[in-house]
């Protein structure tokens, strides 16, 4: 019995160490090479007063083109799609070369104006829904009601015939 116990005993002290023979190395925190890291350039911050001044740059070129376009056909986007187009290019490339992600509050509050100032009667008259009448909405209330009444007394009236139709 005591040679079974001694041979359980190594056959443990055998199994941790080849264990943690096997995952030495597996962790994030052993063997770490603080020089083979590479640093991450310093990220440079947004710069608010340039990207509003680039905005604005945006936005002039934008309404001198918008002034070659009817007025009334500002609301029909055909009619002036590729200097929409320019205008949010312009505002994208100018944002990320200043390090600013686009869209932000900033450049998002800026198309918010233009829109404001070029496109704030283009609104569609919304159709109003209005309910059908009374008895129509009895009509369509009441026949899946009578027909889930009618396919359960069905089913009820066919079971209790079962033994008549077997």
């Amino acid at each position: 019995m005591d040679t079974i116990a001694l041979a359980v005993f190594k056959l443990l002290v055998v199994g941790i160490l080849v264990n943690s023979w096997m995952t030495r190395g597996l962790s994030a925190t052993e063997n770490i090479n603080v020089e083979s890291i590479p640093r991450r350039p310093s990220v440079a911050l947004c710069n608010e007063t340039q990207l509003l001044w680039e905005m604005e740059v945006c936005g002039e070129e934008f309404k001198r083109k918008m002034d070659h376009v009817d007025p009334q056909n500002w609301c029909n986007l055909t009619h002036f799609i590729s200097e929409y187009h320019l205008f949010s290019l312009c505002t994208e490339t100018n944002a990320e070369r200043i390090n600013c992600y686009w869209p932000n509050p900033l450049v998002e509050s800026y198309i918010i104006r233009i829109h404001k100032h070029f496109f704030f009667n283009c609104t569609l008259d919304r159709v109003i829904l209005v309910d059908p009448p009374d008895d129509t909405l009895t009509i369509l209330i009441l026949v899946p009601v009578f027909l889930t009444l009618a396919m359960i007394a069905l089913v009820v009236w066919c079971s209790k015939r079962s033994d008549i139709l077997d």
